[in-house]
């Protein structure tokens, strides 16, 4: 059960991370470097996920 709880934990933090990419690319002057930092920790969240759900199974 422990590793559901973590997968579903990390997939709130992927969709938050999801808005503020959306928020930063909608601002007239988006910072790249802050995208390019959000978006790396968008895909080690994903990584963890996948990881975590083939443990699961």
């Amino acid at each position: 059960m422990a590793v559901e709880a973590r997968i579903r934990e990390l997939g709130s933090r992927h969709q938050n991370l999801e808005r503020m990419i959306e928020e930063e690319t909608n601002r007239p002057a988006a910072d790249a470097t802050k995208l390019k930092a959000l978006k790396l920790k968008k895909l080690k969240l994903k990584e963890e996920i996948a990881a975590l759900g083939a443990q699961a199974h």
